[in-house]
């Protein structure tokens, strides 16, 4: 684990620090950060958030200083999501070529073509066929399954007796980027990681992306078809269906047992509750309640959906 004093962290990214120093070892948002963790705040929609907060510090604009604790320190800055980018490479982990042997369990079947990075652990009678690559520090659990050519980014976790199809790739960056005044994109680096619970199965060329900060997860029993996209800091529910080419924007929450249709996607930020389903091609733009079916763009009830479709049809029939 990385550690820096908060003066240091101030130095490298163009903050005048005064205050208490102290230990910083990540980085996380208002709600989640720990007394030895640096956050931000740069959205109203967290202000209430200021007050709880148990940050070490926070990097926040003058004018909303006085609402964090006593206990929290605050880093002044006009730009705070663009200072989180440039904190956030400090804590990236360090990408290397080193490689050593997993540690395995027992009756494991690893093709000689498939490579590994540091740390990895193998439960028992994983099989890892040619082509994959598993990173530093993931878990694999027993019973699993990589067909060729799968890729586990570096602290990926994944769960017992899931099976993981051809070119997909789990815990890659989520697409996360600050903007300077001139335009120009600075990368947040993504140091979280990405958690396939047990008896997922995942399809060939899916993305799971790995967390700005925290998890990525899916969890149990669900099952993903081919060419599908989840990104960064989504919850994917216990038991969910997702059809070819489905698409969840970041911090997308879904309930258990959600199924989406073929194409159909989400804004980011909001919630499926369970039970739900997605047509085909549904658009969801806001969070939806669980229990029902949805379809269209932006995504309604289906039976509304079905009636709005017979008004167009007989408009258009009356115009003919």
């Amino acid at each position: 684990m990385k550690k820096y004093l908060l003066s240091e962290i101030c130095n490298e990214i163009g903050i005048v620090f005064e205050g208490e120093d102290r230990t910083i070892d990540g980085l996380h948002t208002l709600s989640e950060a720990t007394a030895t963790q640096l956050s931000f705040f740069n959205s109203s929609k967290y202000k209430h958030q200021l007050p709880e907060t148990q940050a070490a510090a926070v990097l926040i604009e003058e004018q909303y200083a006085d609402l964090l604790p006593s206990g929290t320190v605050a880093l002044i800055t006009a730009e705070p999501y663009l200072k989180l980018a440039l904190a956030s490479k400090l804590f990236a982990h360090t990408i290397k070529t080193a490689s050593e042997a997993p540690t395995m369990g027992t009756n494991c079947d690893v093709s000689p073509q498939a490579a590994f990075g540091t740390g990895v652990v193998l439960g028992d009678n994983v099989t890892i066929m040619a082509g994959c690559y598993v990173g530093d520090n993931v878990t694999i659990g027993s019973g699993t399954l990589l067909h060729p050519n799968v890729t586990l980014y570096h602290h990926t976790q994944i769960g017992q007796n899931c099976i993981i199809h051809s070119g997909t790739v789990i815990g890659s960056d989520g697409y996360g980027f600050a903007h300077t005044r001139m335009g120009e994109h600075v990368k947040i680096y993504q140091n979280g990681n990405a958690v396939i619970e047990d008896d997922v199965e995942i399809g060939a060329n899916c993305t799971i992306d790995r967390a700005v900060f925290g998890t990525t997860i899916i969890r149990k029993g669900t099952k993903m078809d081919n060419l599908i996209q989840v990104a960064h800091n989504c919850d994917v529910g216990a038991h969910s269906l997702f059809a070819s080419q489905v698409g969840l924007s970041g911090s997308t929450t879904l309930g258990r047992n959600v199924i989406m249709g073929g194409q159909s996607g989400t804004a980011g930020h909001l919630s499926i509750g369970d039970f739900a389903t997605i047509a085909a091609k549904g658009g969801v733009t806001k969070s939806l309640d669980g229990g029902k079916t949805y379809a269209g763009f932006p995504a309604i009830d289906h039976k509304l959906w079905l009636r709005l479709q017979g008004k167009i049809a007989s408009l258009v029939k009356k115009k003919g």
